[in-house]
């Protein structure tokens, strides 16, 4: 899958050129995300005697593809998905249907305006999902890619999205 990654990656890119879009894209991700699992996590179901949430079921499919297209992004996923699933059951647990719902409109609207400023306004360019709608999924790999990079790791997904070795001279 690296390969299929690292194509679909440059693609990616080429609709994320902007800091400003992808600095809002950061924000949009989570946010969506979060509203996405909120509501799933009101449901609890037990799998082989373990008590868990709708929530942490549906995320499964998608882990797994993350880890197929990059294992060590996969992971960083992983780590964050385990996060704003943990946000996600403290958020349910200390307010009511009412407010989770609410809740989770208000980051739908966040979450949907952030991404459609940071292309109308910053980018000047559609959203990337709107010609390929795979995109969809690369956006959580795009924002980790980033994170890898600004860490110091990574040159390799450095070289596709920055369009240059990291520490390379501009």
């Amino acid at each position: 899958m690296g390969s299929y990654f690292r194509r679909q990656l440059a693609d990616y890119v080429e609709y994320h050129r902007d800091p400003w879009n992808c600095a809002m894209h950061v924000f949009g991700i989570v946010f969506l995300f979060l509203a996405a699992i909120l509501p799933l996590s009101l449901w609890p179901i037990t799998v082989f005697g373990i008590q868990t949430s709708a929530a942490s079921i549906a995320v499964i499919p998608v882990l797994i593809y993350w880890f197929l297209l990059d294992f060590a992004l996969g992971a960083g996923i992983l780590v964050a998905a385990v996060a704003l699933l943990s946000a996600a059951a403290v958020i349910v647990g200390q307010t009511t249907t009412v407010g989770m719902w609410s809740l989770t409109a208000i980051l739908i609207v966040i979450g949907v305006a952030s991404q459609i400023i940071g292309h109308r306004v910053f980018e000047g360019r559609q959203p990337a999902l709107v010609d390929n709608p795979t995109h969809l999924l690369l956006g959580p790999m795009f924002v980790m890619a980033k994170l890898f990079i600004a860490l110091g790791f990574r040159r390799d997904l450095a070289i596709i999205i920055q369009g240059q070795p990291q520490g390379a001279a501009s």
